[in-house]
């Protein structure tokens, strides 16, 4: 275990979230002085000790290891902001542990996982492109590779975004929170579908309420966007699938929806009917992930499907007429490295799609993966420049640019998520909800709607995550309103 105690209860998440960064194979604990003193807890013997210590206008670190003491401070100005108190705190925390590991990270002290919304944030205040990749490496310790890659999406997202109108509007998004398997990396709200099998016909019912109210709610607004995740979808059967589709032509206005997405993700979900079934019923994006191309890995990651299967599904939907066909690819998966990465990117450049989003493998708390890891250690799960320049090269010669990027915790090399499509071929629900830049509205168990205030605060709605709750919630409500 790796100690970080401070004076005061402040900043917790931040500094765990850089200390982790740097030492991702082992725990981290922040604690108060003062329980900290009472637990008797210690770094292990091979990692440092870390002491912050605060006050008006100082920051001062502290760093044992190896029987010496490291200290470094810095002043902060008593007027400074929490963001910038915050930003100095973390500068102080990058540069010890910097200078003890001899490493650095790719995105600095930056931990956020909106690097994009900070750089459109700078240019949407006046700031030129090169200003914002110099505070990004002046304030954050960015790579300069990494500040330009953000900042020369965010530029691009302006483009797209300038002749949409969607400030006025909202996102649709629709959980369908079933799969096949769950796969060994999958933290989403997703659940057997063969356990739910006999139930999907009570949850599509719970949800048409939902969608009723969410009509009621917007009578003189409409959608903008529209995206079906989940979960698989197209985990569906037909029957239910239509009627899905059905319900929302019948309960919203499309005339002024500008993207109508589905996530097909499993190939072995897909099939000529429900293709046709997309098509008919307005859909025009969907994305078919085969996360790997590789069927040793897809065995041990719970997929049921080979590579072969994602071939045969996507000529499907290319006969079926989709010309907007997104795939997904994860980096750092088990025993995954750049041979294997290549074999992968060398499948996708066969079939050609128009979207592909680079994914690095982060370990989330409630998925499967923190098990794997727990048992086969860190070592099988790399992700480095390598990988992530082969998977960028692939984009480039698909004729695709960088459009949208995010980040999460516990990601494999501290690397970051990324969008790449063709022009004209970009997911604008992927830019308006990770750039917080619209009103979303969600709706399923486990969907999160977002509302953007004026002054930029975000409120977050969540609904719960259970199915069956979900479902108790929405007949309980459905009684109310008959009483």
């Amino acid at each position: 275990m790796l100690v970080v105690s401070c004076n005061q209860n402040d900043f917790e998440y931040d500094i765990h979230s850089l200390v982790k960064a740097f030492y991702p194979a082992e725990e981290v604990k922040v604690f108060l002085e003062h329980d900290y003193g009472n637990e008797g807890i210690s770094s292990s013997p091979h990692l440092p000790d870390i002491n912050i210590y605060f006050n008006e206008d100082r920051v001062l670190l502290l760093l044992y290891a190896d029987g010496e003491t490291s200290v470094l401070g810095a002043d902060m100005d008593e007027a400074a902001s929490r963001i910038e108190r915050k930003n100095c705190l973390k500068q102080l925390i990058y540069a010890a542990l910097a200078q003890h590991t001899g490493r650095e990270l790719p995105w600095g002290a930056l931990t956020g996982i909106r690097p994009v919304k900070l750089a459109a944030g700078r240019l949407d205040a006046g700031h030129t492109a090169d200003d914002v990749i110099r505070h990004m490496q002046e304030t954050y310790f960015c790579g300069e590779n990494k500040a330009a890659l953000a900042t020369d999406i965010a530029l691009r997202e302006r483009s797209i975004l300038k002749d949409l109108d969607y400030k006025d509007t909202y996102s649709l998004y629709i959980s369908i929170p079933f799969c096949q398997t769950r796969c060994l990396y999958c933290s989403f709200t997703s659940y057997p579908l063969s356990k739910y099998q006999p139930r999907l016909g009570e949850y599509l019912e719970a949800l048409f309420q939902e969608i009723d109210m969410c009509a009621q709610l917007y009578p003189h607004s409409a959608p903008s966007s529209i995206y079906i995740g989940g979960g698989t979808p197209t985990s569906l059967a037909e029957t239910e699938l239509a009627r899905l589709l059905n319900k929302i032509k019948t309960s919203f206005d499309l005339g002024g929806v500008h993207e109508y997405s589905v996530e097909a993700g499993r190939p072995d979900s897909i099939n000529k009917e429900k293709l046709a079934l997309l098509r008919s019923g307005g859909v025009g994006r969907i994305s078919i992930n085969p996360q790997t191309m590789n069927d040793v890995t897809l065995e041990r990651i719970g997929r049921a499907h080979g590579a072969q299967d994602v071939v045969d599904a996507f000529w499907l939907a290319r006969d079926a007429g989709f010309d907007n066909i997104n795939m997904d690819i994860i980096l750092g998966l088990p025993a995954e490295g750049p041979r294997e990465v290549e074999r992968t990117m060398a499948a996708v450049r066969e079939l050609g799609p128009d979207s592909l989003s680079i994914h690095s493998l982060a370990i989330k708390r409630g998925a499967k993966m923190t098990e794997w890891v727990g048992e086969h250690g860190l070592d099988l799960l790399k992700n480095d420049e390598e990988t992530m320049q082969i998977a960028a090269d692939t984009a480039a010669s698909l004729g695709m640019q960088p459009y949208y990027l995010y980040r999460q915790k516990n990601m494999a090399g501290n690397f970051e998520n990324v969008g790449y499509a063709r022009p004209g071929c970009y997911c604008l629900y992927n830019i308006l909800t990770m750039g917080e830049r619209q009103n979303i509205v969600a709706l399923g168990a486990g969907a999160i709607s977002k509302r953007i205030h004026a002054d930029g605060d975000v409120e977050r709605l969540a609904n719960v995550k259970e199915v069956e709750l979900y479902m108790a919630q929405m007949a309980e409500k459905a009684y109310v309103k008959s009483t």
